[in-house]
């Protein structure tokens, strides 16, 4: 008789890096985040979207122990929050929308200062401040005083200190605001070089293209509940469609240009003079309609239609 086959060891899955649960908070009689549930896990990058007024802040300041929670379960790197929150922030970095670097220091005392906040060892914040200084370009600055920097610099240097803790986790929120288009790409290289390095990343921004660029999935909350998540060109393809047609003509022509592409594969939406058209396929006789037209252009679809599409095209107070 052979003796029994011993089990293959099986390993669990490692915990994410943020899981949450239910996650509701409520100021009075209103609801900001309605039992909202996702998890983000080592090495990825998570664009978290939604119009102002969403929950989206909300929902950021109770991961960091800013806001407390009515209902749900926050747990990062398998910790609860708020009741591990003085450990945990220790693992985490932020990059605030707000600019809130000392003026009355230099670019390297500000590094500094912020490194002793974690009792980091002197000869360590020095030496990762010269490595960070190097890898946003900001040496020749180092002592040089903040009101000298131009706003890309100022950017940098915020991102630069969000590290200077060595974090698992890096919450950027709207990292490239206000930023010209060659700081902002300066800044995605950054990004993509720390993204390739294996940190883990969750992202808000209005920047919908910086956001396709980064970003491994996104999720979208509106009115307090995430209302999609998965990967980017995956949700724009089901939810979309493959491209965009945007066609302008006065109201009698759009009128009948819709019902004429009533036996396509494609949806349409109405936006004053243009019409927009969703196409899920290739459709020729779409293009055949067109031609009719005085005005139309063809492009794929983009992050942007998504958003528009499940979170509307009006504004929001925040």
């Amino acid at each position: 008789m052979q003796p029994a086959a011993t089990p293959p060891h099986i390993t669990s899955p490692p915990a994410p890096v943020l899981a949450v649960s239910g996650l509701s908070k409520r100021f009075g009689d209103r609801t900001a985040v309605n039992a909202i549930d996702f998890k983000v896990a080592k090495g990825e990058c998570v664009g978290f979207l939604g119009p102002n007024g969403a929950g989206k802040t909300t929902t950021i300041n109770m991961l960091l122990g800013l806001v407390r929670k009515s209902a749900g379960e926050i747990r990062l790197f398998d910790l609860p929050v708020p009741r591990r929150l003085a450990r945990v922030k220790a693992m985490i970095g932020v990059v605030p929308q707000a600019d809130s670097l000392d003026p009355d220091l230099t670019v390297e005392q500000n590094l500094l200062l912020y490194a002793s906040y974690y009792s980091i060892p002197g000869t360590v914040a020095r030496q990762r401040t010269a490595e960070l200084l190097h890898f946003f370009a900001l040496q020749s600055r180092r002592q040089e005083v903040i009101g000298q920097l131009s706003g890309g610099q100022r950017r940098r240097l915020l991102l630069a200190r969000a590290l200077i803790n060595d974090p698992k986790l890096l919450i950027l929120d709207e990292p490239t605001i206000g930023l010209d288009p060659q700081a902002r790409h300066l800044m995605w290289e950054r990004l993509q070089a720390l993204k390739m390095a294996g940190t883990t990343m969750l992202l808000t921004s209005h920047y919908l293209d910086e956001v396709a660029h980064l970003s491994d999935r996104v999720l979208i909350i509106d009115h307090g509940c995430i209302v999609a998540q998965g990967e980017p060109r995956q949700l724009i393809t089901d939810l979309v469609g493959i491209e965009v047609f945007e066609v302008e003509g006065s109201a009698a022509e759009l009128d009948l240009l819709a019902q004429e592409l009533a036996d396509c594969d494609a949806s349409t939406e109405r936006v004053a003079s243009t019409l927009y058209v969703y196409a899920k396929k290739e459709c020729d006789h779409i293009e055949a309609l067109l031609k009719k037209t005085r005005s139309w252009v063809r492009r794929p679809a983009n992050l942007e239609d998504l958003f528009i599409q499940l979170t509307g095209r009006s504004l929001r107070e925040s």
